[in-house]
């Protein structure tokens, strides 16, 4: 640390006495969720605060394990009103290499209209079968009622939602339900079809 004469020299970046940055932990995790290898992170660390931090150690984002296991496994509420299921294909690293691999998202809406992603799933492709295992988790973590279930046109979709719930109303993503539309228009049509049915998607139905 710097000295002065009169002792008034007081670090930004790390406080007098202070053995650890404030948020360090943090700005580790928040890089490595956005995408960067341990590699980087070591090396973008060593630029900007010149400290070295080792490359295969991990125990920054290991210690996060914990606090995402307990959100994954929280309760949740009895009833929403609709639940949107979907499987996005997201590159991730996987026992060692880089992949392909499908990230299921189950996002349902409250009584309050207040949105809330109940749980994060990956597997290596999407299927009906583990969509039916996910909502049995979900059932289990407390949900007792689903009013509509809003998906895509997966085969099996809509029979292993009525397995887990069979009161629940099974209803077709709206863009899916156009791209099934636009399916059977002439290409040169299609802008013009699409715009009429997004009225009637958007019309009113009472």
């Amino acid at each position: 640390m710097p000295r002065d004469r009169n002792g008034s020299f007081e670090p930004k970046i790390l406080p007098k006495h202070e053995r650890r940055f404030t948020g360090f932990d943090d700005k580790i995790i928040s890089m490595y969720a956005r995408g960067m290898s341990t590699r980087d992170i070591q090396a973008h660390l060593q630029e900007i605060y010149g400290v070295e931090v080792s490359p295969g150690s991990g125990e920054v984002t290991d210690a996060v394990m914990e606090d995402v296991r307990a959100w994954q496994s929280r309760p949740l509420e009895p009833l929403y009103m609709i639940l949107y299921l979907d499987a996005l294909m997201v590159k991730m690293r996987h026992e060692g290499r880089v992949e392909n691999r499908a990230v299921f998202v189950a996002i349902g809406v409250t009584k309050e209209g207040q949105k809330e992603v109940l749980g994060l799933w990956t597997s290596a492709t999407e299927g009906a079968k583990l969509w039916m295992q996910i909502l049995t988790e979900i059932r289990n973590r407390g949900v007792q009622d689903i009013l509509i279930a809003c998906v895509d046109g997966l085969k099996g979709f809509p029979e292993a939602i009525q397995a887990v719930y069979p009161k629940t109303e099974v209803q077709l993503c709206i863009v899916h339900m156009v791209r099934n539309s636009l399916a059977y228009v002439n290409w040169k049509e299609r802008k013009l079809v699409a715009q009429d049915l997004k009225l009637i998607y958007h019309g009113d139905t009472g």
